[in-house]
C-alpha cells in the first residue's frame, strides 16, 4: 500500500499534545479535564470519522479525476460534519471507535455512505457530480455554502437516515419553516421513499410497543445550518464567547470552513484555541478486503488533533447558540417575515430579485464557515 502523502498544510506544524491547563476541553458538547480525562479526550476525537484526500479511487463520472488532492478539502470537511450527523443518528453520541474492536453493522453502514465510489450516498463522486448543478465543475474547489447545498440535496436520497436538512437564510431561523420541514415526511411527495415503519433504527429511543400511528407523527431529525459573517477581514472579538458556546451544545456537530486549500473541520476548543481535524493528507482509496470487510483505521485520526487560535478564523461562520452577555449572532422568529423569500431553496420558485439574492448567497466563497446541529 502506498504511503500517505502529506500536503502543504500538515507540514506547517507538528502535532502537539493538549496543553497542561485548567481550562476545560470541549468536544462537540462534552466537557473534559486535561489532567484527569486525557485518554477520554483522545478517544472522543479518534471516534470521529476522519475524511482526507484520497487517490486511486474510481474516476468521477467515469472519465474524471481519480484523486481529490488539492481541490477536495471542503468536500471532505462536508463529509466529516455530515458523518457526525449520521453517527449521532444511528450510533449515538456515546459511541466510541476502538482500534481492533469489532464494530456493529450500523457503524459500517454509516462509513459505507461516504466511501469513494459512485453509489455511496455522500461519496466524493456524488458530491462532485451534484455540485455541477450548483455551478461547480468537477475538480473545482467548493465553498461551504456550496457543499451545504449539495449535502442537503443528497440527503433526500438517504432514506435510511431520513434527515431533514435546512439552511437558514438572512441570519434568521424561522421556527414555522423548521416544523413544516420536519413534520412533512409523510405528507410530502417524497413520502414513498421513507423507510418502512417496522425499522426500529428509524426511531431512536422510541418505545417498541408504541403504535404505528404514533410513530408516523414523529419529528424528523433535523440538520440545521446557519451561515453568518462576524466581521469584515477578521472575526469580531464580541462574538468569540458565543462561538465557543456552540461547541458546548450537546446537539453540536461542529464547524466546517476555510478558503481554498485550507478547509478544516472544527470539533471543539480549549482556552482560546479551536480543535480541528485536517483533511490535507492524501491516502490511498480503500477497498473491501478478501473477506468483504472494509479496513477502517485510515478513517480515524489516531494522533492528537490540530489546534489554532480563534483569532485566526475567517469571519464567515455559522452558529447555533446565544450566550447571555455576548453579542447574538442570529435571530429566532416564529414566522417568516413578510419581506423574506422562502428559505427552503429546494421548494422555492423565486422571482428575479430573489434569484439574484440566492445566487449571491450560495456562490459567495467568502462565507467560509458552517456549523450544523442535529
Amino acid at each position: 500500500m502506498d504511503a500517505a502523502t502529506l500536503t502543504y498544510d500538515t507540514l506547517r506544524f507538528e502535532y502537539e499534545d493538549f496543553p497542561e491547563t485548567k481550562e476545560p476541553v470541549w468536544i462537540l458538547g462534552r466537557k473534559y479535564s486535561v489532567f484527569t480525562e486525557k485518554e477520554e479526550i483522545l478517544l472522543d476525537v479518534t471516534s470521529r470519522l476522519w475524511f482526507t484526500y484520497r487517490k486511486n479511487f474510481p474516476a468521477i463520472g467515469g472519465t474524471g479525476p481519480t484523486s481529490d488532492t488539492g481541490w477536495g478539502c471542503m468536500l471532505r470537511c462536508g463529509q466529516m460534519i455530515f458523518a457526525q450527523a449520521l453517527v449521532c443518528r444511528h450510533l449515538g453520541r456515546d459511541w466510541r471507535w476502538i482500534k481492533g474492536k469489532r464494530q456493529m453493522d450500523n457503524y459500517f453502514n454509516v462509513l459505507n455512505a461516504f466511501i469513494d465510489k459512485k453509489d455511496s450516498y455522500y461519496s466524493i463522486h456524488q458530491i462532485a457530480q451534484m455540485g455541477v448543478g450548483e455551478g461547480k465543475s468537477i475538480g473545482q474547489w467548493y465553498g461551504p455554502n456550496t457543499v451545504a447545498q449539495v449535502l442537503k440535496k443528497l440527503a433526500t436520497f438517504d432514506t435510511w437516515s431520513s434527515l431533514a436538512v435546512h439552511i437558514a437564510m438572512d441570519n434568521t431561523v424561522v421556527m414555522e419553516e423548521i416544523r413544516r420541514l420536519c413534520q412533512s415526511n409523510f405528507s410530502c411527495a417524497g413520502a414513498a421513499a421513507f423507510p418502512a415503519v417496522e425499522s426500529d433504527l428509524l426511531y431512536n429511543g422510541y418505545p417498541e410497543e408504541a403504535g404505528v400511528r404514533d410513530r408516523l407523527s414523529l419529528w424528523k431529525p433535523l440538520v440545521l445550518l446557519i451561515p453568518l459573517r462576524l466581521g469584515l477581514t477578521e472575526i469580531n472579538e464580541a462574538y468569540i464567547e458565543t462561538l465557543k458556546h456552540c461547541f458546548m451544545m450537546p446537539q453540536s456537530l461542529g464547524v466546517i470552513g476555510g478558503k481554498p486549500n485550507s478547509a478544516h473541520y472544527f470539533i471543539g476548543y480549549v482556552g482560546e484555541e479551536l480543535i480541528y481535524l485536517d483533511p490535507h493528507t492524501t491516502q490511498p482509496a480503500v477497498e473491501p478486503n478478501e473477506s468483504g470487510c472494509l479496513p477502517d483505521e485510515s478513517f480515524h485520526c489516531q494522533h492528537p488533533p490540530c489546534r489554532m487560535s480563534i483569532a485566526e478564523l475567517d469571519p464567515s461562520i455559522a452558529v447555533l447558540s446565544l450566550v447571555r452577555g455576548a453579542l447574538p449572532m442570529f435571530e429566532l422568529v416564529e414566522r417568516q417575515p413578510s419581506h423574506f423569500s422562502n428559505p427552503d431553496v429546494l421548494n422555492l420558485t423565486p422571482d428575479s430579485s430573489d434569484a439574484d439574492r440566492l445566487e449571491r448567497f450560495f456562490d459567495s466563497e467568502d462565507e467560509d464557515f458552517e456549523i450544523l446541529s442535529l
